[in-house]
């Protein structure tokens, strides 16, 4: 076996090398996408998916990871988790995990049914669905996500980025279907922000992400360009805006076969 060479930390936020094999392979992702979506999925698909999954898991890991540095610690506790998530919205990424975490307790707001009365967590919680029943699929590729971050965690810690993987790669399928079910992207998660005196942003047309607003193909496969479609539905910022480029690379440098 070639030993893999040490990837440096390069300070700042962090991203996944794009030329390291995702952590999460091909097929555990045709997997999840099968749980949500009878559509076909092309390997361009799985190994994109695979790559904004990694990218984004990899922003929570670095941004806990600085968390930990600053009160003197070298493993990762969920307490880090809640820092960097609070730190960065661009990393409320698989909310849903939240209602079956003890890590979030008490933080996911008081829920009412129609009488008014609040519903007990347990109740809220529902029927435990694929993203969350099959969770623990995750662990290895989230173990090998840490070791190659230079990061340690608690079992806690893993766990709840084992449930974020699940939820967020989910909705990442669910996404890349109705990208393919509707023909494109009908919306973008964008936001915009104009500061007084300052020149007024382009125009939404000379946007490049719109590249992705119309699609190509089959109705009965999802792409690659249907993945990195559903990225610009998901995520938004840097954190999407670099998985975008480290899916696009991860694609290019997939193994045949």
């Amino acid at each position: 076996m070639t030993a893999q060479p040490a990837r440096p930390d390069r300070g700042g936020p962090g991203t996944a090398s794009v030329t390291d094999v995702p952590p999460f392979k091909p097929s555990l992702v045709k997997a999840v996408f099968r749980d949500v979506t009878p559509l076909h999925v092309s390997r361009p698909a799985a190994w994109a998916a695979a790559s904004v999954t990694r990218t984004v898991l990899a922003e929570i890991v670095d941004g806990a990871r600085r968390a930990a540095a600053e009160a003197g610690r070298t493993k990762l506790i969920p307490g880090d988790l809640l820092s960097a998530l609070d730190r960065n919205v661009e990393l409320e990424v698989g909310t849903e995990w939240y209602h079956h975490s003890p890590t979030f307790k008490g933080l996911t707001g008081v829920l009412y049914d129609a009488e008014g009365v609040v519903v007990p967590p347990h109740e809220r919680r529902g029927p435990r669905g694929p993203a969350v029943a099959g969770a623990h699929r995750f662990e290895a590729g989230v173990r090998k996500l840490l070791r190659s971050r230079g990061a340690t965690a608690v079992p806690a810690m893993v766990r709840d980025l084992d449930g974020i993987a699940s939820v967020f790669l989910t909705d990442l399928a669910r996404d890349a279907a109705t990208v393919v079910r509707e023909g494109g992207v009908k919306r973008f998660g964008t936001v915009t922000l104009v500061t007084p005196g300052e020149p007024a942003p382009p125009p939404l047309l000379k946007d490049p992400l719109l590249a992705l607003s119309t699609r190509k193909g089959d109705r009965r496969t999802i792409g690659g360009d249907d993945v990195l479609a559903a990225t610009t539905m998901r995520l938004f910022g840097g954190v999407r805006q670099r998985a975008l480029t480290e899916a696009r690379e991860a694609t290019r440098n997939a193994p045949a076969g």
